[in-house]
């Protein structure tokens, strides 16, 4: 019952992000090829959409254009739309799509711009951050840029960080990290493809970057004492699955308690919870 309701919810979600481009392609009163072709870009290269095939994407465009052409009003729409996207940073992608749309052709209709403005309102977005999503869009850039790294990402990238550490990722500690991709809820949204993409990213990103950096940026996209707990939690799963933790394993989750700001009752209570 629980996966039917987080299906459910991804559902709702990629509907929603879909009607709010539909939205604002046909704010001026058409739908241009343009538009169109900018809003499935979008689509397919957005990790929400993974696994969304052309059948399921026409659907959803469909159903979208449907929704919009019977609504009542605007406020009706985005309604809906507000409650489909009960988190701001959903929030804030569906404004940046809808936005990278708008300016699919390099400028926005009086029309368009007055439409953005009323999803801005509704949606609670700041201006730092509308001014960061028109910035990115305008260099035709991705809008990660102004979302950060999902934080299922960087929760896989944590399990990574502790099963490299010696060096290398052994059977039993990738085994460990696809079962908590499979049933640990955080990755709930996370479909197979995606957990896979996740662990090639979180490799690359350290070849590329290093341990120190990667550190950084774990602790730059999980800001809250929720995820870092979960994150921490996650490494200690890694480090036993082979047993006891070396030496290796035991210095990086000491890495990660610093980098979380978590107290070694903290660490305690997690890796029993393990």
């Amino acid at each position: 019952m629980a996966r039917e309701t987080y299906e459910a919810a991804r559902r709702e979600r990629n509907r929603a992000l879909v009607e709010t481009m539909l939205l604002a392609a046909s704010a001026d009163g058409r739908l241009e090829a343009r538009e169109l072709q900018v809003l499935i870009a979008r689509v397919i290269e957005r990790p929400e959409f993974e696994g969304t095939d052309a059948e399921a994407l026409n659907a959803m465009l469909e159903e979208g254009a449907k929704r919009l052409a019977s609504a009542r009003s605007l406020d009706e729409v985005l309604k809906r739309l507000t409650e489909w996207l009960p988190e701001h940073r959903n929030r804030l992608l569906a404004f940046g799509l809808a936005a990278a749309v708008a300016f699919g052709d390099r400028r926005a209709t009086r029309e368009e711009l007055g439409l953005l403005k009323t999803v801005q309102a509704a949606f609670g977005i700041s201006e730092d951050e509308v001014q960061r999503v028109i910035d990115v869009v305008e260099r035709g850039e991705s809008l990660t840029e102004v979302l950060g790294e999902p934080p299922e990402h960087l929760f896989a990238e944590t399990m990574v960080l502790v099963g490299a550490a010696d060096g290398v990722v052994r059977e039993s500690e990738l085994l460990s990290m696809f079962e908590n991709l499979a049933g640990d809820p955080v990755f709930r949204d996370v479909s197979r493809a995606a957990a896979e993409t996740a662990l090639r990213a979180a490799i690359a990103n350290l070849a590329a970057e290093g341990l120190p950096n990667r550190l950084a940026a774990l602790a730059r996209g999980l800001t809250t004492r929720v995820q870092r707990r979960k994150a921490y939690q996650l490494g200690v799963r890694i480090a036993n699955a082979a047993g006891a933790p070396g030496r290796a394993e035991v210095k990086v989750l000491e890495l990660l308690q610093a980098t979380f700001g978590l107290s070694d009752d903290d660490v305690k209570k997690l890796s029993a919870e393990a």
